[in-house]
């Protein structure tokens, strides 16, 4: 395997609120601290990172929908078009919970969809399912 990180053990959060950046982090180190959790700050940037780097293929991508520059939801049809990431789980990690939402991210191809938490003991809850 070599200095490769762990497939199941990384992902990107595409996010633009840096205090959801903090608390996500914070909970995936309480889980497990060999989670490596890289984040960025939008759509494009995470379509920049990901298109840059060829072998980085994280083990899963948290998406934010409500984003400056690009929405989730094209940035959601962006990833589903990367061959490479076709096996990805792409959580949707959003402060909405409007069942059209939920719906349309599922029909663009999201995994699964989770509404943002406002107690990291929740948050830890919720992603401990994603980190096993």
């Amino acid at each position: 395997m070599g200095t490769q990180m762990i497939p199941n053990l990384n992902c990107l959060l595409i996010d633009d609120d840096k205090d959801d950046q903090e608390i996500f982090k914070l909970a995936l180190q309480d889980i497990n601290e060999h989670i490596v959790c890289l984040t960025v700050d939008n759509g494009m940037e995470g379509l920049q990172l990901l298109r840059r780097n060829e072998s980085f293929v994280p083990g899963h991508i948290f998406l934010d929908l409500n984003m400056p520059r690009m929405s989730g939801k094209d940035c959601l049809a962006a990833l589903r078009s990367i061959p490479r990431l076709a096996e990805v789980p792409v959580v949707i990690y959003s402060t909405s919970s409007d069942p059209r939402d939920i719906r349309e991210t599922k029909e663009l191809g999201a995994t699964d969809y989770i509404v943002k938490q406002y107690s990291l003991a929740s948050l830890k809850e919720i992603l401990r399912r994603y980190f096993n």
